[in-house]
């Protein structure tokens, strides 16, 4: 598991598509909101809408929804969110970043606080937990759209320092200053990402015994339902 990314594998868990799309579609339209209100609403000039319009693809987003969510970007100027970001350790001292999209900083502080309390975790300064991590461009792309050897060469053209071909999908790692060019180079040849960014990817990752697991999953995935939160990282060893 490359970090425990909301976002990263969310299609190949069975029924959790269906189950959260509402969800899943508020968060992708908060971000392409944000995205067109800093840069240019052309997806061809501005990187990060254009990550947040490929990862609507994935999730089956209506175009409309994504047109509505651009459209928002010139609206209500006067609600500015920020991104912040939060370190803590949860269950089994397993490292945890959550990084948030927010329009009330009280709100969202409060609100991930309780969520590691109650699962037997806690915030901490920054550092805590993201000195077991590095940062890393990754591009995620389904297995279906190219063989392992193609895209394997295809990384390699495009400057790429590893390739790894899983189950369900192709992922492309890169370093975080070399990650837009690696990106470009490859969305020349392939249109659709599951999903591309720079992502906290941990050094090492933790096995924990099943009862310690199960509580840190409980931990995650309340993480992940917050509406603030955009994306968790933990270096949790995923259990098949």
């Amino acid at each position: 598991m490359a970090g425990h990314s909301h976002w990263a594998g969310i299609k190949y868990k069975k029924g959790r598509v269906d189950k959260q799309r509402s969800k899943i579609f508020s968060k992708i339209s908060k971000e392409i909101t944000v995205a067109a209100r800093l840069g240019d609403k052309d997806p061809n000039m501005n990187s990060r809408l254009r990550s947040a319009i490929q990862l609507a693809r994935f999730a089956n987003m209506p175009k409309e929804n994504v047109e509505r969510a651009i459209s928002k970007s010139a609206a209500n100027q006067n609600i500015n969110y920020d991104h912040l970001r939060y370190e803590g350790v949860g269950p089994g001292k397993i490292s945890v970043i959550v990084e948030t999209l927010t329009d009330n900083k009280n709100r969202t502080a409060s609100n991930i606080r309780a969520i590691f309390q109650k699962h037997g975790g806690g915030l901490g300064t920054t550092g805590i937990a993201s000195h077991n991590f590095k940062q890393l461009g990754i591009i995620r792309i389904e297995k279906k759209t190219i063989s392992d050897e193609l895209i394997l060469e295809l990384a390699i053209e495009a400057g790429a320092e590893e390739c790894i071909s899983n189950e369900n999908f192709h992922e492309i790692f890169c370093s975080k200053k070399q990650f837009y060019k690696v990106k470009m180079a490859i969305e020349k040849k392939i249109e659709n990402f599951i999903h591309s960014g720079i992502e906290w990817y941990p050094l090492n990752q933790l096995n924990l015994k099943e009862d310690q697991y199960k509580s840190a999953v409980n931990l995650l995935t309340s993480l992940e339902e917050n509406d603030d939160v955009q994306n968790v990282y933990t270096n949790l060893k995923e259990k098949n």
